[in-house]
């Protein structure tokens, strides 16, 4: 009879536990990404007043509701939640220039489409602009290479994207380069102004200088000749 009894007993118990791990762990997993991204965001809003560099692992832990030993299960150290943030930070940046190139710019006004979507990207991600703009000079190795290799990154794909260009494509591609970082460093600089723009008045202003400037850009580019 014990015998008759066991396949009963083990089979639907085998089923029960299979229909009851599947949601626990995606449960797990949908918990850890929340911690995981309440991290970021704790440390993009302690940034807001402060380098990374004097940011603490207590801070953030603290600003994110957790306790400090959960911060390792989602990051070795400090310089990794750092690496993360530039990451995300000039993700965002990559997908403002993608949409750019997918043609949301006026082919009749280049210069001022740019600077609007520059503005536009600014205003939806300033937490992460303000920390590429402080942190791309600071006291952090690990952060600041990281956010000029990134940079460097965007300058060749520029590059690139330029020599399609009927009056580009017979220059060579230390002049690409050259033209891309001209471009990339304005851009940047550009956007840290828009970043500390307190009112409309100082943003039209901005603007107003921005176009100008890459207008002067576009000048040298109209009388250069590539070697």
């Amino acid at each position: 009879m014990s015998s008759a009894r066991h396949p009963r007993v083990e089979r639907p118990r085998s089923g029960r536990s299979r229909s009851r791990s599947a949601p626990d762990a995606l449960t797990r997993e949908q918990r850890k990404q929340a911690t995981r991204q309440a991290i970021i965001d704790a440390a993009l809003r302690l940034l807001e007043e402060r380098s990374f560099s004097a940011l603490s692992l207590r801070e953030v832990t603290r600003e994110a509701g957790i306790v400090p030993a959960a911060f390792y299960r989602h990051f070795e150290s400090m310089e990794a939640l750092g690496l993360v943030l530039i990451d995300e930070s000039f993700r965002s940046l990559r997908d403002m220039l993608r949409g750019a190139r997918a043609g949301k710019l006026d082919p009749k006004r280049v210069i001022e489409s740019s600077v609007d979507i520059l503005i536009d990207g600014v205003n939806e991600r300033r937490e992460h602009w303000r920390f590429i703009g402080r942190e791309r000079n600071s006291g952090v190795s690990v952060v600041r290479y990281a956010i000029r290799t990134e940079i460097r990154l965007l300058t060749s794909e520029l590059a690139i994207d330029l020599a399609r260009f009927p009056e580009l494509n017979s220059w060579s591609g230390e002049d690409l380069n050259i033209l891309a970082t001209l471009f990339v460093n304005a851009m940047i600089v550009i956007a840290e102004a828009i970043e500390d723009a307190h009112d409309q008045a100082a943003l039209d202003e901005i603007r107003h200088v921005a176009v100008k400037q890459l207008r002067m850009i576009t000048v040298g580019v109209a009388g250069w000749r590539s070697s």
